[in-house]
């Protein structure tokens, strides 16, 4: 542990010169989606002078876009470069920043931030949702962050701010867009079954599907490649194992499927 006033130099950086480098007001929130155990989760982080939990953000460089700059965080914090992002939404009330939190954070060190410092004014943030494959994930803790942990979507914790708001308007926009998207490739492994994938869409959507009509729609667009191979090791009668089809997943990224579920 630190040293009372032993400030870490990314804390003193942010202090005395972040106004420079960064975009004041303005920053970004990352829901990062994982798929596990037949779980939906929520990549979470908690700081210890804050004692909630919170999502992966940041601020955004005054030379970057603010896409790179959610790309910056993501692949910071998690290790992986292969991510689905899409941006959501804006989120801009006037009293969704929370100044005693940086404050705390600077306290803990014997440091009081001025009225007027960058940090503690009104911010306003971008959300973007990822989906990742839960088990290449590494997580990479900053040194201000005490705790990070991957959180069932239907038993999060308390989280800071407004970030319980951004998670659900992340979770409604990726029911919507599940209609005219692909979005498996990211979440589960390179081989899947059929199965699986309905399980992954049944999770998300919060409702059984028709296996039939699930497969046959599925393959209609033609975006998976069934393999010769099984997944063995099951009670039941061996499932074909299958691979999203990269050029034809890649082309439904940009055109859009169809229908609904």
């Amino acid at each position: 542990m630190p040293k009372k006033n032993a400030l870490p130099p990314s804390l003193k950086l942010l202090l005395e010169k972040g106004d420079t480098l960064y975009q004041a007001g303005i920053s970004v929130d990352c829901v990062i989606f994982g798929f596990h155990e037949q779980q939906l989760k929520i990549l979470l982080l908690k700081v210890d002078t804050v004692h909630k939990w919170a999502l992966p953000g940041g601020f955004i460089k005054k030379t970057e876009p603010i896409e790179a700059a959610a790309y910056r965080v993501l692949q910071e914090r998690t290790g992986v470069k292969d991510i689905f992002l899409q941006q959501f939404h804006v989120f801009g009330a006037p009293d969704r920043s929370d100044a005693s939190i940086h404050q705390k954070r600077y306290l803990n060190f014997g440091v009081k931030i001025p009225k007027d410092n960058w940090l503690i004014q009104r911010f306003i943030t971008v959300g973007f949702y990822a989906l990742v494959d839960f088990n290449k994930v590494s997580i990479q803790p900053s040194e201000q962050e005490a705790q990070w942990q991957w959180m069932d979507i239907e038993y999060l914790n308390s989280l800071m701010m407004d970030h319980a708001a951004i998670v659900q308007k992340a979770l409604e926009t990726l029911r919507t867009q599940i209609a005219y998207l692909p979005i498996g490739k990211n979440l589960l492994p390179r081989k899947f079954t059929m199965p699986e994938l309905q399980k992954l869409y049944e999770t998300i959507l919060n409702q059984k599907l028709d296996r039939r009509n699930f497969q046959r729609k599925l393959l209609s667009f033609g975006i998976l490649n069934r393999l010769t191979e099984t997944k063995k090791g099951g009670a039941h009668k061996a499932a074909y194992l299958y691979t999203f089809n990269e050029k034809k997943y890649q082309k439904a990224l940009k055109e859009g499927l169809y229908g609904s579920w």
